[in-house]
């Protein structure tokens, strides 16, 4: 019967006839417009899919006639077509803003909205390099701030390394490599043991056992087979479908492929995190709350003494010229590029120690964080299975920390149970101990070379008589290897699963009968090692003969009549520097929830191994909190102690992280796999796992950890925290400068021009953009305060600027400086026998002593910066403990600072430009006590502070 070209379908006319093509094309591309058409993902739990896609959960040849394919795969032009239709295989990526928009909002940010404003004002009082001065700070901090995020978000792009590189499959009749992204519905797909599976696949033929980690959070393998039909369980459950981003560890097969890229369970779950909202971090929220109260500050400072001037005699101009100065001294125009260069630094930083941030304000974040909500495969484990525990009825050994050459050779009865453990494996281990397979099995063929009875692979491979993989549901594994007469039997599984089934116990050499007292003794072992969270396996035998040899084939009748060897009870080691991460976190104040899709004791034994619950611990199941009404999920979460949350479902994480935050605290959900993502998103700062961790988790998470080290969040904890303290140290020591330059314009206004003005708005714009500037960068690169990780995490509602900082920066060191420099400006002008009225402009006998008199309040306050730079290094430790030159950036910052006034101060150009004079050597020993009367009275001050009481 002939077929057609492209369709491969059966065709009962020419197929060289048009019509006839016309109609199999038209067929085609209307099912597959209809897999194009977008779609709400399935609920989980069901097994449909989108409007239009096929059922991979009918029948295999069915499924093959609706995919218009064939167990021999696609001829290359018909895949090339297929792909042009469908799109490449690749996950859905979230659209991101286009630069210019991103350019925008750099420009738009409320405190630029400020400096934009203050830079018209200095146009219309007539000092246009001040308003040209404040529009470049806004463009290059806009550039600054564009390159840095953008940075950071190419940085994360290059971890985008999830989908396998290559894929086997039929094309024209034999085997071919391609590239996993060439992959269309239709192409038959071969797969192996170690190899990742790269799209959605219906097995044809074989079984295996596939690590599904990645999209479930179980760590256990599990089996697949060709010949199951599953119509009424979750996608995820159907036993003869494969999904992208698993792994195969065990067993060959053959599959069609049925979805490809967005149409994937995969790029279900990826959709699924993508309509998440990402919200403002808190530092966001906070800097949006400073910009506004600057702008209320200004605005309500010109509203009020604008008239005050008007009354008090000023004219019209002069009363510009003062709301002018007025809103320019009340705008720190240092601010918005002080605090993007210190997340920047923040970001640099995490990078060194392994942790790439997608946005700038994500490091703070997470030195806010309350609460991390973390998974437990891949994040607090090594993803390794390790045999710590052998039980025999003769001896119970224990394996934990030994090493080679350390454990006595076992006697008769564990040397049977050994054996029989590596013989009932298809793993392959390397060289190193590692290879392709089943972590399990990995772990029992290392035991074995451990206790000195290593396992030939190759011969292992060769003798096998028969084998009956692994199957989940009767959770058995059985092989056959020629016997002394006939065939032995090694099955390994569920204790519950194979014990039933053993109506002996090997004792000795000798084979006993197993009666109600060892009964009892062995499920007591198990029951002992089930409760430290070990995974047990039963390992048992049964020797053929001929006449038994003939129902080989028979699964049920192999595995009947066993001998019982013993117990292997194994775990998931945890990483070693994860409970002193852990430790940190708590001594930090922070709570560690483990959000996990593995066992429950598993998990729970994890825990513990950490550190996780010390002061108490409870644990939840997936099944526990589907029935937990919101009230009850946010008193537990509401409570001191610490959860473990097991077998729990994407959207259930999802679930954690919303009572989390409705609760008020600040979370941090780390993860690597598909199913974590959705949680990531919701999350106030999403950790994925770079290395191990799938790209929809890398997209959705704000921050990546490169090293898929736990360890790191503790250090970026610190970070987070170091660089809060740094903006908050530096809006301090800007603010305070708010008061010296305020209060000459109100002397100058309250007394109706009586008093001169003791400070131009050109000397302002050398203070706020030249001398300001750089000591204030330098504090965003201070070190960590002693202490840091001592203190209790910041509520949510904590603002960056506290009653407490207002009152130390305007209060302490912004009066005692305004006095200071006014002083100064009062002793240079009754020296040189000024009175109030007096005129001082040009021509007159006092204009130089007035230029000078501008200067020393120049000068003064450029002193009083240098004494609030040291005083803000630390809001309560003293000088001496955080060290006088710890910070060089400081030092060569004050240097510049020196420098650049000793500049406008002295040389002519600069002179005429500012309006200064040269200071006689008098005035500037009026002035050089000024940095130490402030430094000296905050340290008073903080001295009080750390002998009040906590």
């Amino acid at each position: 019967m002939p077929r057609h070209r492209t369709t491969g379908s059966d065709c009962l006319c020419d197929p060289d006839l048009r019509p006839c093509r016309i109609l199999a094309w038209w067929d085609w591309l209307g099912r597959v417009s209809e897999q194009l058409v977008p779609s709400v993902p399935p609920v989980p739990g069901t097994a449909s899919r989108s409007p239009g896609a096929v059922d991979p959960t009918e029948p295999a040849r069915r499924l093959l006639r609706d995919l218009r394919a064939d167990r021999r795969g696609l001829s290359g032009r018909e895949a090339a077509r297929r792909l042009e239709a469908v799109g490449p295989n690749e996950l859905p990526h979230r659209a991101g803003e286009p630069w210019w928009r991103e350019l925008v909002r750099q420009v738009s940010h409320p405190l630029a909205l400020l400096l934009w404003a203050a830079g018209f004002l200095a146009f219309v009082a007539g000092t246009p390099a001040l308003g040209w001065a404040i529009l470049a700070v806004i463009t290059l901090n806009a550039l600054f701030a564009f390159a840095q995020e953008r940075q950071a978000v190419r940085a994360v792009e290059a971890l985008q390394a999830y989908l396998a590189a290559q894929a086997r499959v039929l094309r024209d009749g034999r085997e071919q490599v391609v590239l996993a992204g060439e992959l269309v519905p239709g192409d038959v797909l071969l797969i192996e043991e170690g190899e990742r599976v790269s799209a959605d696949v219906r097995l044809l033929e074989g079984a295996v056992d596939v690590d599904m980690s990645a999209l479930t959070g179980e760590s256990l393998p599990v089996g697949r087979y060709s010949s199951a039909h599953d119509t009424h369980v979750p996608l995820l459950h159907a036993r003869e479908l494969l999904f992208t981003g698993t792994t195969c560890v065990a067993g060959t097969a053959t599959g069609v492929v049925f979805a490809t890229g967005a149409h994937t369970e995969l790029g279900r779950i990826a959709a699924l995190s993508q309509r998440v909202r990402r919200e403002e971090s808190p530092l966001e929220r906070q800097v949006r709350r400073v910009a506004w109260l600057i702008a209320v500050v200004a605005a309500g400072a010109g509203l009020v003494f604008l008239p005050l001037g008007l009354l008090a005699g000023l004219t019209l101009v002069d009363a510009a010229v003062f709301a002018v100065g007025l809103l320019v001294a009340n705008v720190p125009e240092g601010l918005l590029p002080t605090i993007t260069l210190a997340l920047a630094v923040g970001v640099r930083s995490l990078a060194r120690r392994g942790a790439v941030v997608k946005r700038l304000s994500a490091v703070e974040t997470l030195g806010s964080t309350t609460v991390i909500c973390t998974d437990k495969t891949g994040t607090l484990t090594e993803n390794q299975m390790a045999v710590t525990r052998l039980w025999t009825t003769d001896t119970a050994s224990d394996l934990t920390g030994a090493s080679d050459g350390a454990v006595p050779p076992p006697g008769p009865t564990l040397a049977a149970l050994v054996d029989a453990m590596a013989a009932c494996t298809t793993a392959r281990p390397d060289v190193k101990g590692l290879g392709r397979g089943d972590a399990t099995e990995l772990a029992l063929l290392a035991a074995a070379d451990r206790l000195g009875r290593p396992l030939d692979v190759a011969g292992r491979d060769l003798r096998r008589a028969g084998l009956f993989r692994f199957d989940p549901v009767v959770k058995r594994m059985t092989v056959l290897e020629p016997g002394s007469d006939g065939l032995r039997a090694y099955v390994k599984g569920a204790p519950e699963e194979v014990i039933p089934r053993c109506t002996r116990v090997l004792t000795g050499e000798h084979e006993e009968p197993l009666g109600a007292d060892r009964c009892r003794r062995v499920a007591a072992a198990v029951e002992e090692y089930a409760g430290q969270g070990l995974r047990v396996l039963a390992v048992a035998r049964r020797d053929l003969t001929a006449a038994d040899s003939a129902a080989a084939r028979d699964r049920d009748a192999v595995e009947c009549d066993l001998t019982l060897l013993g117990l292997v009870a194994m775990f998931d080691p945890p990483r070693p520097e994860v409970a002193g991460a852990v430790a940190r976190c708590h001594e930090a104040g922070m709570r560690v929830h483990v959000v996990s899709g593995d066992h429950a004791l598993t998990a729970a034994q994890v825990a513990k191994q950490v550190g996780i619950g010390a002061g108490g611990r409870q644990i939840v199941t997936g099944s526990d909190l589907a029935g937990m009404p919101e009230d009850d999920l946010d008193r537990l979460l509401a409570g001191t102690g610490e959860v473990v949350f097991a077998r729990t479902s994407p959207e259930a994480k999802l679930r954690i992280a919303d009572a989390l935050r409705a609760n008020g605290e600040i979370v941090a959900m780390t993860g690597d796999g598909v199913n974590d993502a959705p949680a990531l998103r919701r999350a106030d700062i999403g950790v994925a796992m770079g290395r191990s961790g799938t790209d929809v988790a890398r997209e959705a998470a704000t921050m990546v950890l490169t090293d898929d080290n736990f360890a790191t969040i503790a250090a970026a904890i610190e970070a987070g925290r170091r660089v809060y303290d740094n903006v908050r140290k530096f809006i301090v020591y800007i603010f305070a400068h708010a008061v010296p330059e305020v209060v000459p314009f109100l002397v100058f206004a309250l007394s109706g021009g009586a008093i001169p003005l003791p400070l131009t708005v050109l000397q302002i714009l050398a203070i706020d953009l030249g001398t300001e500037t750089l000591p204030a960068l330098a504090l965003g690169r201070e070190q960590a305060e002693p202490g840091l990780m001592q203190r209790p995490p910041r509520r949510r509602t904590q603002g960056v600027i506290s009653r407490e900082m207002l009152v130390r920066a305007w209060g302490w060191m912004g009066l005692t400086s305004a006095i200071l420099v006014m002083a100064g400006f009062f002793a240079v002008l009754w020296r040189a026998g000024w009175a109030p009225g007096d005129p001082t402009g040009p021509g007159t006998p006092l204009n130089h002593a007035y230029r000078e008199a501008t200067t020393a309040t120049f000068a003064g306050i450029v002193a009083c910066q240098i004494g609030t730079a040291f005083a803000s290094r630390t809001e309560s430790a003293s000088l001496r403990e955080v060290g006088l030159l710890t910070n060089p950036l400081l030092l060569w910052g004050i240097a510049f600072e020196v420098a650049f006034a000793a500049a406008v101060i002295y040389l002519p150009p600069l002179q005429q430009l500012f309006q200064t004079a040269a200071l006689a050597p008098g005035t500037l020993a009026v002035i050089t006590p000024f940095p130490f009367a402030v430094w000296g009275l905050d340290e008073l001050r903080r001295l009080k502070r750390r002998r009040r009481p906590s």
